[in-house]
């Protein structure tokens, strides 16, 4: 006897849309979040476009590799948004601003500066 479908409460092509939105608000790409999970990068596509769902371990390594809670990912809602900016981590900028050469580094040294400046505190 066939077993009745079983219902989804949220469907792989919302969750894969979280993943996505998630990833991009940390301005990370597929191979570096792929990285992250030590999983192949046509993995994190499949789940992006909603093609591969997720087992409980997998939803829990995610959200520990985008920095925010398993239900942000299921349900889209943060239990505590004021903990954890959409914005890319200060650990990971300084990392990318190391990786950049040392002329482009000088640049963006000199525009910080720049800017620290001309809103120094009176």
């Amino acid at each position: 006897m066939p077993r009745p479908a079983r219902e989804s409460v949220v469907s792989n092509t919302e969750i894969g849309q979280r993943v996505r939105d998630l990833r991009h608000a940390r301005d990370l790409s597929q191979g570096q979040l792929a990285a992250m999970l030590k999983i192949p990068a046509t993995n994190v596509s499949a789940i992006e476009r909603g093609i591969r769902g997720l087992s409980l371990q997998h939803l829990v390594r995610l959200a520990k590799a985008l920095e925010v809670s398993p239900a942000e990912i299921l349900d889209g809602h943060s239990g505590n948004r004021s903990r954890r900016p959409a914005s890319v981590p200060m650990p990971r900028r300084f990392e990318r601003i190391r990786r950049l050469p040392r002329t482009k580094r000088r640049v963006l040294y000199e525009i910080i500066d720049a800017f620290l400046d001309k809103h120094r505190s009176a």
